[in-house]
Parts: structure tokens; C-alpha cells; sequence
């Protein structure tokens, strides 16, 4: 089961990976209960992860719910054509989870993480461009609204910030105003480097602020809040246990074990000394060497770098540039007045 695995090899946030990493694991294509379908775009991919049973949330390890993944590799090149078109997609992903809205209902936008830390400020960052409307939505006739519906954001901050729990926060917040739904922003972590601020998941079953650097809080979902929650992430950061443990792979099996990996650089441009590759002879068996290797990074990282989170160089200007991607299509579902076409184009 999913369960045995030792969480130093699988510290992901997204759904894509949980899976991905399981059948690669444990080999069946399927995972009960799971079901997976994935389209391909111009710039981009969609992959829908549907988990309808308790057994494939368990071997997952992630909360039975919907999950709506968008792969982009052009997102980490600056590409205008790429995040035009994520940006789209996302507003027709994001329609699918409220179909069922009233559009007079409110939308409460959560943009959770520190503004004082760059790869944990999309949450906020996302949060300033989004077109706010519940104040004067009272204010305007009916025929005087053109398509808008009534949007309040909120960026709370976090524990070390305010003293209070993000979740508290929101929840009063939530009781005060009663909206018809609460979409959450949040940075994530990721196991694979290829899909730090390239990937964006979207999800019904809510959020742990905190959760991928080990910081679990006050969950907010619709459990805990009574209304429904939606989810939105990018991976920004990747745990340095996770690049240990694939480095000490390729050691431990040689950089022909990576051939078929699409989370590591293929065999031809590793450069690796023949003579600090294990011989296949002498090579223990998977459990023993998945033993050896936790103890070399335990013992490599312990005590003091043992929740070091790595991000891009460029963290700075991708955070900005994925902010607007995501607010371009957050506008573009809520607000049925913008245009899908020029999403990027009524941020603020």
C-alpha cells in the first residue's frame, strides 16, 4: 500500500504525482477506484484525476474528490502564447467546479501564504489582481451589472504574522459573509523540479494551509467551513530529501534506472563516474537499498536541514508571472463580462 512508502520519497502535493509515483511503484496501470484522463493542448496538458473510492484515496493518499491538473512547460520560459491559453484554460477547468452557482451568489477568493516570502506569496500576489466586486454589487441595478457577480478576496496571512489561524480566519469570515463558494490559492510542493511554477492543480476537497513544508493547520474544507471549496495550486518549491533520494538512486542503479523517468535528466546528459555506481552483482535488493538511502539522507540532513525546500533562481519574476495566469483566469470564470480571449488583460 501507498502507505508504506516512507514519506521521504514522496512529499508532493499534486494528485498527478501521488499516482504517477504509485503505479510506477507498485506496477498495476490502474489504482481502484481512480480514474485518470488526460488531453493535449497547443502549449499545454490536462490531466483529470477523478477518485471515487476510499481504497484509492488510501493508496493515494490524497482525499477522495476531483483533481484537475495543467502542465505547461512554457509557463517557466515566460512564454506570452503559453500563459494566454493556461490562463484560458483554467477559467473553462475552473467552470466545471461551479456550474452549479448561482451568479448572484458571493465568491469569497482566499490568497493563503506569506507575502514576506517569495515562493509562499502567490496566494496574495493572486489576491491583488482579482476584480472585487461585492461592494458595490448591492449598489448597481440588476441590468447595471453586465455579467459581473459579487467577489471578495481576502489575504490572512499566516500564523507567524497575525497570532491567529489562517482557518480561523476564513471560517469567520465564511459565517460573516455567507458565500456560495471559497477558492483557495496556495504555493504547493512537488517531488519532480520539471513542474515547479509549470503546473497548476485544481481541486474540490480543500486545503491544508501549510501543508507542503510540513506545517499542517487548520484544514479548510467544506467540512469545516459548510460551504464548498475549491482549491488552486502551484508547485514552487521541491523538498531537498527528494533530490537526495533520486541523486543516491542513480548511484545506487546506475543513470540507465532514469532512461524512462521524466522527473530526472535523461542517462545521456548525466555525467556519473562509472566508479561510484554500485556493480549489479553487488547491488542489494529494492527494499535494502530504499533502507540504505533513507539512512545516508537522514544522516546528511538531520538535524538541521532536514525540511530544506529548494525553488528556482528566478522565483521572482515567476511568481508574478503565474499570479497573473491565475487571476487572468480567475476573472474570466467568475466575471461572465471578461473575455475569455483577453483574460490577461482586466488584471489589475
Amino acid at each position: 500500500m501507498w502507505s508504506e512508502y516512507d514519506y521521504l520519497d514522496t512529499r508532493t502535493d499534486l494528485a498527478i504525482e501521488a499516482q504517477e509515483l504509485f503505479v510506477k511503484e507498485e506496477g498495476p496501470p490502474e489504482i481502484p477506484g481512480v480514474e485518470v484522463y488526460k488531453e493535449e493542448g497547443k502549449t499545454a496538458t490536462v490531466t483529470r484525476i477523478f477518485i471515487k473510492s476510499k481504497v484509492g484515496a488510501q493508496m493515494m493518499n490524497k482525499l477522495p474528490g476531483n483533481y484537475t491538473t495543467i502542465e505547461a512547460q512554457g509557463l517557466r520560459q515566460r512564454d506570452v502564447e503559453t500563459r494566454e491559453e493556461v490562463s484560458q484554460l483554467l477559467a473553462k477547468e475552473l467552470t466545471r467546479y461551479t456550474k452549479d452557482l448561482d451568479t448572484s451568489a458571493v465568491v469569497l477568493v482566499i490568497g493563503l501564504g506569506n507575502w514576506n516570502a517569495t515562493p509562499d506569496a502567490l496566494g496574495p500576489k493572486v489576491v491583488n489582481k482579482i476584480m472585487v466586486t461585492r461592494h458595490l454589487y448591492q449598489l448597481v441595478p440588476a441590468e447595471g451589472r453586465g455579467g459581473l457577480r459579487p467577489v471578495a478576496a481576502l489575504a490572512p496571512g499566516v500564523l507567524g504574522l497575525t497570532g491567529i489561524e489562517t482557518g480561523e480566519i476564513i471560517l469567520g469570515v465564511t459565517q460573516r459573509i455567507k458565500p456560495g463558494l471559497v477558492i483557495c490559492i496556495d504555493a504547493l510542493a512537488s517531488r519532480s523540479s520539471k513542474r515547479l511554477c509549470s503546473t497548476v492543480q485544481i481541486s474540490d476537497t480543500g486545503i491544508n494551509p501549510g501543508a507542503g513544508v510540513g506545517n499542517r493547520r487548520l484544514a479548510i474544507t467544506p467540512e469545516v467551513l459548510g460551504v464548498p471549496v475549491v482549491s488552486i495550486g502551484v508547485p514552487t518549491v521541491i523538498h531537498a530529501t527528494t533530490i537526495i533520494n533520486d541523486g543516491l538512486r542513480i548511484l545506487e542503479e546506475g543513470p540507465e534506472a532514469f532512461e524512462q523517468d521524466e522527473d530526472v535528466p535523461r542517462a545521456t546528459s548525466l555525467h556519473v563516474d562509472p566508479r561510484m555506481i554500485t556493480h549489479p552483482e553487488r547491488t542489494a535488493s529494492k527494499e535494502g537499498g530504499s533502507n540504505q538511502r533513507k539512512q545516508v539522507i537522514q544522516q546528511l540532513l538531520t538535524p538541521y536541514m532536514g525540511s530544506m525546500i529548494v525553488t528556482p533562481k528566478e522565483i521572482d519574476v515567476l511568481i508574478d508571472d503565474v499570479a497573473d495566469v491565475l487571476a487572468g483566469g480567475l476573472n474570466a470564470c467568475l466575471h461572465e463580462q471578461v473575455d475569455l480571449n483577453e483574460v490577461l488583460k482586466y488584471i489589475q
